[in-house]
């Protein structure tokens, strides 16, 4: 089995370290254009069967070089390029998965058999968020006889001593986040409220505690609603420090969140891309976070005739991923659920050809074998007045 892992950020890392371990992996190339990282990862596993290669994604021919003969890509580059890889892959018929949307809903609605003639599979938003909210979503939605209601919330209480300004995810794909109006499902149609415009307190289990919350776009939103069965109302939240909310309110003024080039004494720069410069880069700091990340799932619905809440939630220290893994708990738990889908596929417990999402794969085998990884799944039937 040739299996490659293209873009080696945190969670591509992540997502490679678990694979390697995998026996029926005979190659497992680490990919990518700066390969510091990769051969880092390499030289700290010293396993025959890993290897590094430096390739450009955006690169059609090298690209599709990379791709011949592997089984499976699992890609983790900007999601600006995920489409042309997951095109190659299916011209290739090379198997395929990642961590977020690669198309948009609507494309993806319309061009859900995209890869079933060439009998690939394309297992897409497979990470935490998306990727186990939505399993936990499909988890509880067979727990119960009827689904109202689904809420996602992403909380973190992460800190960083000396740091006043920082993400522990990507700082482009988080101020896209805050940077657009939110899809809110309610009472069966899709709506949309400003960006960052619902704070509301949320208290997540404890270790993290209570924290502000808002509505972001996010896939959730668009998954769950289309594919589980009878839900009304779906919408997403994710903590977000007051303090990062005005600055990120005054940088969205000033048009620091924009994408297109704009003239700078006779040189072309995209805001975003110095916003993100000038930002600190997660992986240099990721030895200095205190605090736990995780997800909460609460979907409610009938059961019985009562009216009940399936609430489910994973949570990690930010220390413990980095005694692990080198990183942050959020890169652990985007990459580990890739790995995860991976190996399902390997094992033919995904076996289905075409655009598949998380919601549609086998949810008690995905959480039995995050337990088997060490991960703490949380799990509580909570009947309601």
């Amino acid at each position: 089995m040739k299996v490659i892992q293209l873009g080696c950020g945190i969670t591509g890392l992540v997502c490679a370290e678990q694979l390697a371990n995998n026996k029926k992996i005979t190659e497992l190339i680490l990919a990518d254009l700066n390969t510091k990282n990769a051969e880092a990862l390499a030289n700290r596993m010293k396993k025959d069967n890993v290897s590094v290669e430096k390739v450009d994604a955006s690169d059609d021919i090298a690209l599709k070089r990379l791709l011949k003969d592997a089984d499976i890509v699992i890609s983790s580059v900007s999601w600006t390029l995920n489409r042309k890889v997951m095109s190659k892959a299916i011209e290739t018929k090379t198997n395929y998965v990642d961590f977020s949307l690669t198309l948009g809903w609507d494309e993806a609605l319309k061009e859900k058999n995209i890869a079933t003639d060439a009998d690939v599979t394309v297992l897409t938003c497979m990470g935490s968020d998306p990727g186990i909210t939505d399993v936990f979503a499909r988890h509880s939605a067979d727990i119960l006889d009827q689904v109202d209601e689904i809420r996602t919330i992403d909380g973190d209480n992460g800190a960083v001593e000396g740091l006043d300004f920082f993400t522990l995810w990507s700082p482009t794909d988080m101020m896209d986040e805050v940077s657009m109006p939110a899809g809110i499902f309610k009472d069966g149609v899709m709506t949309y409220v400003p960006e960052l415009s619902t704070r509301q307190v949320y208290d997540f289990p404890a270790p993290i505690g209570s924290l502000p919350v808002y509505n972001t776009d996010h896939e959730e939103t668009y998954l769950m609603s289309h594919l589980i069965e009878g839900v009304k109302n779906v919408d997403f939240r994710i903590a977000i420090d007051d303090s990062f909310v005005t600055i990120a309110k005054s940088l969205r003024t000033v048009g620091m969140h924009k994408r297109d080039p704009i003239d700078v004494k006779g040189v072309k720069v995209v805001p975003l891309d110095v916003l993100a410069a000038l930002m600190p880069n997660p992986t240099d700091f990721a030895d200095k976070v205190k605090g736990y990340g995780g997800v909460v799932v609460e979907t409610t619905g009938l059961l019985k005739g009562k009216r009940t809440m399936v609430k489910m939630w994973i949570f990690m220290s930010h220390e413990k991923a980095y005694e692990i893994s080198k990183v942050n708990a959020t890169g652990y738990l985007v990459g580990v659920p890739g790995a995860i889908g991976t190996e399902m596929i390997i094992d033919g417990e995904i076996s289905q050809k075409g655009l598949v999402f998380p919601e549609m794969i086998p949810a008690n085998r995905f959480i039995e074998r995050m337990r088997e990884k060490g991960l703490k799944v949380n799990e509580q039937v909570i009947e309601l007045q």
